[in-house]
């Protein structure tokens, strides 16, 4: 542990905080490689007008067939794709309470889609622990571009390196670092809990008294 400079946190969501299914929830019987698909949507024009608000979900469900090649039709891929979030990982919402209580402020900064945002399961809960929200589908802006996390640092008005993002995505850490926030890879909260206990803002281990990932 060492003394930390942190002012607040912005933490991602899905494969941070929320449990996202596997991706067989999405593709289900497609003749399509894991990698394949994520390939595809990484390079998506439709994907980022549908995280951007810019298209319904009928629209995305569409296109985004067409452009994979996959066999279902575009209202199944939506349904799936609605269904992909589980809600918090155990042990998150005691994580971010211990984390307010030490009166540490965080908000949330998330590639996400209406229908994701409002319906997806502990929508209440996630919704009432964060001081501020950034969403993509809101703001017109996504990760990794430079100009949505610029759009955070000037809302929140800390100096980037004071401001912790913690993000499952590896150009999105490298996009942050690049404007000179404190950015932390992590996968799952266990790893979240470690990468907060490191700069000393929250207690180490697992809340039970284990040790984080054992």
């Amino acid at each position: 542990m060492h003394e930390s400079k942190t002012k607040t946190v912005v933490f991602d969501m899905g494969g941070v905080l929320v449990e996202l299914g596997p991706i067989s929830d999405i593709l289900g019987d497609e003749e399509i490689s894991v990698q394949d698909f994520w390939r595809g949507w990484l390079r998506s024009p439709t994907v980022r007008h549908f995280e951007r608000g810019r298209c319904t979900p009928e629209y995305f469900g569409s296109e985004l067939v067409a452009e994979l090649g996959l066999a279902m039709s575009g209202d199944e891929l939506v349904q799936r794709f609605a269904r992909w979030p589980k809600g918090l990982f155990p042990g998150a919402q005691d994580l971010l309470e211990e984390l307010k209580s030490n009166g540490v402020p965080f908000s949330v900064l998330s590639n996400t889609n209406e229908m994701h945002w409002e319906t997806q399961a502990d929508h209440e809960i996630i919704a009432g622990l964060f001081d501020r929200v950034f969403t993509s589908y809101r703001l017109d802006m996504v990760k990794p571009d430079a100009i949505i996390f610029e759009h955070v640092i000037a809302e929140l008005a800390v100096p980037p390196a004071e401001i912790l993002f913690v993000d499952d995505n590896q150009p999105n850490i490298d996009a942050a670092i690049a404007l000179g926030i404190d950015a932390v890879l992590t996968k799952g909260v266990d790893q979240v809990r470690a990468a907060l206990a490191e700069r000393g803002l929250v207690v180490g281990g697992s809340p039970d008294g284990g040790t984080a990932g054992a």
